[in-house]
């Protein structure tokens, strides 16, 4: 070998070690820890736009449950091949409650129930789909925030846990509003 294929094969090996570790590190975060998601529609207006860039967190769940206000991706139940993004508004074992623009939930702390708070929505923009609903020891009860537009749990049912793909953890895109965590509102 001369010098040439000496240094033409040391940058190939270079280069194949490059590719195996990115492959060995990228891989398994992607597969188990974290993955992106772009937002598509208007069902989580105000806060994500269509088109945002995120990044979903999908460990937290193994080691915590889902809490209310937390924004959620999941597989739709109704076609496991899709994925949405909502808000998750009751938890399981609650009974939800949803008249004329009002969330109320009893739970075993609020035996007479509590109407939920939700800043994020726009009140005009409510949608009125009326529901009462029990869940089970597994299910949530998600909605998108502008009303509206949001096919959710009013429409199709409760959220089992087992189609919850994690939260969002990150907004990257567009730059200007790339923030940790962001809509998620603690209780």
């Amino acid at each position: 070998m001369n010098e040439e294929d000496i240094t033409m094969w040391g940058f190939i090996k270079e280069i194949l070690k490059f590719t195996t570790l990115s492959l060995i590190i990228v891989i398994p975060i992607r597969t188990f820890i974290a993955q992106p998601f772009l937002v598509s529609g208007s069902s989580m207006k105000p806060t994500f736009m269509d088109g945002e860039y995120l990044i979903v967190d999908e460990l937290s769940y193994n080691f915590k449950i889902p809490e209310r206000g937390q924004v959620v991706v999941f597989k739709y139940p109704n076609d496991p091949s899709k994925y949405f993004i909502k808000r998750i508004i009751g938890l399981p074992g609650e009974l939800i409650d949803v008249q004329n623009g009002q969330v109320v939930i009893t739970n075993a702390e609020n035996r007479g129930g509590f109407k939920l708070e939700e800043p994020y929505i726009n009140k005009e923009n409510w949608g009125y789909r009326n529901i009462k609903m029990q869940l089970s020891s597994d299910d949530y009860f998600v909605m998108g925030d502008n009303r509206n537009a949001s096919s959710d749990s009013r429409e199709w049912g409760a959220l089992n846990r087992k189609f919850l793909t994690g939260k969002v953890a990150l907004r990257l895109l567009p730059i200007s509003r790339a923030e940790a965590s962001p809509g998620s509102i603690k209780y």
